[in-house]
């Protein structure tokens, strides 16, 4: 097969995950690592070698997302989101509400888990939806729609853009300077097409609303915990939507809260504005590193935990954090052996020659990749490194950076969310809407984002 071979085994290892997945309900951890021992000896590599370049893949579990993810689930606890979104009702009125309340789900408040995101602002997002005039209940439900999945595969506190980061070598700083902008124009651009057509026959009140009607299935349980008889009591433990969140009986103020996120995120972007600029300086490359600056982060948010949790609360915090993103790690881990095998079986090469220098090209082919793989799957994460593995080896090579490749491996994830997808239901019960209602806010929705967030990287390809 010449040539053609490594393309061919590269098919039909990426089919038998999916395979794995769907048919035989394989961990995609595991699949995926499956998938990159077939293609290496399929390849020509022996079987030593081929485990040896899996495990040399695997690496590095990506110290700075578990910083971050810990950082995050910290400050939530803190009770930072309810206040934030108390400031975002006093300050915007019912026309930007949608808007704001998209764009600050899908960047600043990224360092939730999705699901805990998803249970705590789906009840706030209900309510205000009738009150925010005529087909309230479907923008704020695309505002959610949009927010929830754009951050996860575009903004750097999202956990699928974390990832590709990690997998491309894209430092954090850079990856925060490109991906931020770029979901915050991709949500309000998506949400402004889907308003139109929503006044314009696309949605349809009496088919893809239903009924408000008692949902407990995102209620916050809480229960004192921690606190030692005859103390004050600083909080309680709250699970919700099957994750522990503590819920402090008195929360620092909203400046106080955010301000270890805000001092981490000031010095990883301090960083790379840095690197872009050569200023190059020892106390600022270390300032600007990203562990250095989550680390900072993080030592200030335990500081302010300590005087506001239980005692107990922290360790607590990160043991939860971490049992909820340990399939991620795994994931990311995983995603960097499938592109080290790839790169040793000289897949990068032949892409590189098929592409040429058209920073399109590889951006195109990442994008229909990852879109592909997700409608196959339902796992943005799994859809958005299994694509981005392909091209990681050759991606230095190409006439385009490799954070835009990161970026639209992302955005292709996002293509086509639909019944395979948790949060897919989880909206549409939440919100009050039918499957054919959801169908329209989230699959038809986030695809538009998917698509819109491609040209958007296409524009940056030709400019940077």
């Amino acid at each position: 097969m010449g040539n053609a071979a490594p393309l061919v085994h590269t098919a039909v290892a990426i089919a038998a995950v999916v395979v794995l997945i769907l048919k035989f309900g394989v961990n995609p951890a595991l699949a995926l690592v499956l998938g990159a021992v077939y293609l290496g000896i399929a390849c020509g590599l022996d079987p030593a070698h081929t485990l040896e370049v899996v495990n040399r893949g695997f690496g590095d579990l990506m110290a700075k997302v578990g910083l971050l993810i810990v950082l995050g689930t910290l400050l939530s606890a803190l009770g930072a989101i309810d206040k934030l979104m108390a400031l975002l009702l006093r300050r915007l009125g019912p026309k930007l509400l949608p808007y704001s309340f998209a764009v600050l789900m899908g960047t600043v408040l990224q360092f939730i888990f999705t699901d805990v995101l998803l249970m705590v602002t789906a009840p706030l997002a209900r309510t205000l939806g009738p009150r925010i005039g005529r087909y309230g209940v479907a923008r704020m439900a695309a505002a959610m729609a949009l927010g929830l999945e754009v951050g996860v595969a575009l903004s750097v506190p999202g956990i699928g853009t974390l990832a590709l980061a990690g997998l491309l070598h894209v430092p954090l700083g850079i990856m925060l300077l490109y991906g931020f902008p770029l979901a915050a124009v991709t949500i309000v651009l998506t949400l402004l097409l889907f308003s139109a057509l929503a006044r314009h026959g696309f949605w349809d009140p009496e088919r893809d609303e239903r009924p408000a009607a008692a949902d407990r299935s995102g209620a916050v349980r809480r229960h004192t915990a921690g606190n030692r008889p005859g103390t004050p009591v600083k909080g309680a433990l709250a699970r919700v939507g099957g994750a522990a969140m503590w819920q402090p009986a008195n929360p620092p103020p909203l400046a106080l809260s955010l301000s270890p996120l805000l001092i981490a995120l000031l010095m990883m972007a301090t960083g790379a504005v840095a690197q872009a600029a050569e200023w190059r300086s020892p106390l600022v490359t270390f300032l600007g590193h990203p562990v250095a600056g989550l680390l900072t982060g993080l030592i200030c948010a335990c500081l302010i935990a300590r005087r506001r949790l239980p005692e107990g609360a922290v360790g607590e915090v990160f043991g939860e954090s971490y049992r909820a993103s340990g399939q991620v790690l795994v994931l990311r881990g995983v995603g960097g052996s499938l592109a080290a095998v790839v790169g040793a079986v000289g897949l990068g090469g032949i892409i590189e020659d098929s592409v040429g220098q058209d920073p399109w090209a590889p951006l195109a082919l990442v994008w229909a990749l990852a879109a592909v793989l997700h409608i196959a799957i339902g796992s943005v994460i799994t859809a958005a490194i299994t694509a981005a593995g392909v091209l990681a080896p050759v991606a230095p090579e190409l006439d385009v950076q490799p954070v835009l490749v990161a970026l639209a491996a992302g955005a292709g994830s996002l293509f086509a969310i639909h019944a395979t997808s948790n949060t897919f239901w989880l909206l549409q019960s939440l919100l009050g809407q039918t499957p054919r209602g959801a169908l329209k806010t989230v699959t038809v929705t986030v695809s538009a984002a998917s698509l819109i967030a491609l040209g958007l990287i296409h524009v940056l390809s030709l400019v940077v």
